[in-house]
């Protein structure tokens, strides 16, 4: 089969690309934006590619496709995707293809959450390898124990980041509705993606229909003290059901997984072992039980995952070290959401005690473009000693939303002036921790320049 990927060069569609070549399939595409991570692993694999998304591909490197692969970056009014329409020529969505041709008679591992999704996928396929059973897998980041975000095996497991995000400009349905796992972990819930989203209660509606997916058999691993998650299923489960939760969190009913904050795991009120994780915050430490709780479920012994976990190295872009100069270290996370963001900066604190935290942010994404999170700004970076904010292509004031922090924060539209400004104020001893969901101008390379000079 001929593909060509429209919108190729994000993490999940270059995934597809990735296991649909291995595959044997003769794979193309084409994106408006080609950037690291992913357009170096699809350079490694030889395709070809087109950048922008004109019509003019359907008789040139997209002639001989035979189905389109259409991402959710895509949408009507783009001129390819027009082109594809009068004419006629088949197209699917990147899920469904995948539902159809990789997925279909696996034994599915979908992670879903708002936050973690990434960590904990790339975690439970660790584990899953460890263990001999050479899952295959995608997932929205590049785990450092794989070196790439997507693979394929003749293993019958295969473990998926599962995404709520709309499928494509023609399904508007979750991603990961078309999965059908059979082991899914919830790892939590909280009002994002508000460019789709009206409210939570749109989001949970759509993890239920995840819920409604899943079979008798199968086994659902959730966060018990999510209040959200408990909601969505109160409307209805048809399988197993393990929570898990940190036993201070007094979750009712009580979670059948319990982590004690000195990391020691109970199950069913029995110890188990110490979670040992090399990722800072108790929010890996979560994502470290939900991942040890569904290897169990694919008959991993709990006592083996506890002993391979602390050899996980994490994921590019997770509180990633970019590097060192004159001891000042700086970090790259993919951070967000203030949720996330909190998580991230109280991580390092409690990780690594001393020393002063600059937080450099970029409010990317589209629930943060709208404003929607704004006023959660500020307690979100309370953990951070300085505050640089790049507030270019907003449309709404940051330097007002960030003002409670006083003159901890810095406001600019210019990246050379906020990379002038962070270089300026650091010192021996600082973390430079960069958030954001995007590639952010380069500036992870340009701080470590001119700290450099």
């Amino acid at each position: 089969m001929n593909l060509h990927i429209l919108g190729i060069c994000g993490t999940f569609m270059g995934g597809i690309a990735a296991i649909a070549s291995r595959a044997g399939h003769t794979v193309t595409g084409c994106d408006a934006n080609v950037y690291p991570p992913m357009s170096t692993q699809l350079a490694a694999l030889g395709l070809t590619l087109v950048e922008g998304f004109d019509a003019a591909q359907l008789d040139g490197v997209a002639a001989t496709a035979d189905v389109f692969v259409v991402g959710n970056v895509v949408s009507r009014g783009n001129p390819l995707i027009e082109a594809i329409l009068e004419r006629g020529l088949p197209y699917t969505s990147g899920p469904q293809w995948l539902a159809e041709y990789v997925l279909r008679g696996k034994w599915v591992l979908a992670v879903a959450g708002t936050h973690g999704k990434t960590t904990t996928s790339s975690m439970l396929t660790f584990l899953l390898d460890r263990a001999g059973l050479d899952p295959g897998f995608l997932i929205g980041g590049v785990p450092a124990d794989f070196a790439v975000s997507a693979r394929l095996t003749d293993s019958p497991f295969f473990v998926i980041e599962a995404d709520e995000y709309d499928t494509a400009f023609f399904d508007k349905r979750s991603k990961f509705v078309h999965y059908r796992p059979r082991t899914a972990i919830l790892n939590n819930l909280e009002f994002d993606h508000a460019d789709i989203f009206d409210d939570l209660r749109a989001i949970e509606t759509q993890f239920h229909h995840l819920v409604r997916t899943i079979p008798r058999n199968g086994r659902i691993i959730v966060n018990g003290g999510d209040e959200a998650l408990a909601r969505v299923l109160t409307r209805g489960a048809w399988s197993e059901i393990e929570r898990f939760a940190e036993t201070a969190a007094r979750a009712e009913p009580a979670p059948l997984w319990e982590l004690a904050d000195d990391g020691m795991l109970r199950r069913a009120g029995v110890a188990a072992g110490r979670v040992e994780c090399a990722l800072p915050g108790r929010h890996n430490r979560l994502n470290a039980l939900a991942a040890l709780a569904a290897a169990r479920h694919a008959g991993v012994p709990v006592a083996e995952s506890l002993r391979a976990l602390p050899a996980f190295r994490g994921v590019r872009r997770r509180m990633e070290l970019r590097g060192r100069v004159k001891g000042i270290t700086l970090y790259d996370d993919f951070a967000h959401h203030p949720t996330a963001i909190a998580a991230t900066l109280e991580g390092l604190r409690r990780g690594e005690p001393a020393g002063r935290i600059l937080a450099v942010i970029e409010p990317r994404s589209n629930t943060m473009k709208l404003g929607t999170m704004k006023a959660a700004l500020p307690a979100s970076l309370a953990a951070a000693d300085r505050v640089y904010c790049y507030a270019a292509n907003l449309g709404w004031d940051a330097g007002a939303a960030l003002a409670p922090l006083g003159d901890r924060a810095h406001v600019t539209d210019d990246l050379g002036q906020l990379v002038d400004a962070v270089v300026g104020a650091a010192r021996p001893g600082d973390r430079i921790v960069v958030m954001s969901n995007g590639g952010f101008g380069g500036v992870h390379g340009r701080l470590l320049e001119a700290l450099a000079r």
